[in-house]
């Protein structure tokens, strides 16, 4: 197993793309902590039924305290921490110009300070360590610009850099940190997205068109692209913005 005797940290762990990291990570041996705003208890019960280690913490990433507690608590439950993977997200689909102020802070304190607090406060444990990976899941909107998404767009264009900067910074502690950039991915997240269209069946026929692989991505095939990222097998990779969007970007 890939992430035998490690522990990993997961925010956003309860849904879409970060429940399925979480419960591959367990599979794969890992110690998990999820950190999210609500429990779902289907999640917890998967991975132990499936022999996994899980434990939950509510916490709201935009919050300093609540981040400082969910790393806390992964040390006082687990002794360490190995892997951090920043999941936590929120979308909002509006033009610019009725983006109000609130909207905008929202998500960039949600979308990319959250990454900044998260990875505060668990850097300190991974340099004593001189060891660990840092994954922060970006979007291909990170990469590309579109219409009405330019709040998520900047947020994740964030996260990019950040993960660069954080790679240079602290490669000399042995410590890797690489960002994924998902396409449209079958989420709850995309879900509400299509929701919000006139004809959510033809939004979604448009969104399968713009991946030149002709099909929406999976949680799972995300997840996958984690674990590569959380093991040794990713051993000398590090400040990669890793895509993983059915060829979105290439058009």
């Amino acid at each position: 197993m890939d992430l035998e005797n490690k522990v990993a940290i997961v925010t956003g762990g309860c849904s879409g793309i970060g429940s399925s990291i979480a419960e591959l990570f367990a599979r794969e041996g890992a110690q998990v902590m999820i950190g999210d705003v609500r429990e779902d208890k289907r999640v917890l019960a998967r991975i132990n039924a499936n022999g996994g280690t899980v434990s939950f913490i509510q916490a709201d990433v935009r919050k300093s305290l609540d981040v400082q507690t969910l790393v806390d608590k992964a040390i006082a439950t687990y002794g360490t921490i190995d892997v951090v993977c920043n999941d936590a997200g929120i979308e909002l689909i509006r033009p610019l110009i009725r983006t109000t102020e609130e909207e905008w802070d929202n998500v960039l304190d949600t979308n990319l300070k959250g990454m900044f607090l998260v990875s505060k406060f668990a850097l300190p444990h991974l340099i004593k360590k001189k060891k660990g990976s840092i994954i922060n899941i970006a979007s291909q909107l990170g990469l590309v610009g579109l219409e009405r998404w330019a709040a998520y767009c900047a947020s994740k264009g964030g996260v990019i850099m950040l993960t660069k900067a954080m790679a240079v910074e602290y490669g000399t502690y042995g410590i890797r940190v690489n960002c994924i950039c998902p396409g449209a991915i079958e989420t709850p997240m995309m879900e509400r997205e299509l929701g919000l269209e006139k004809n959510p069946e033809e939004a979604k026929k448009h969104f399968i068109s713009l991946h030149p692989i002709g099909r929406l991505g999976k949680p799972e095939e995300i997840a996958e692209a984690a674990l590569f990222l959380a093991s040794e097998r990713s051993s000398f990779i590090t400040g990669s913005a890793l895509v993983v969007d059915g060829g979105f970007t290439t058009r």
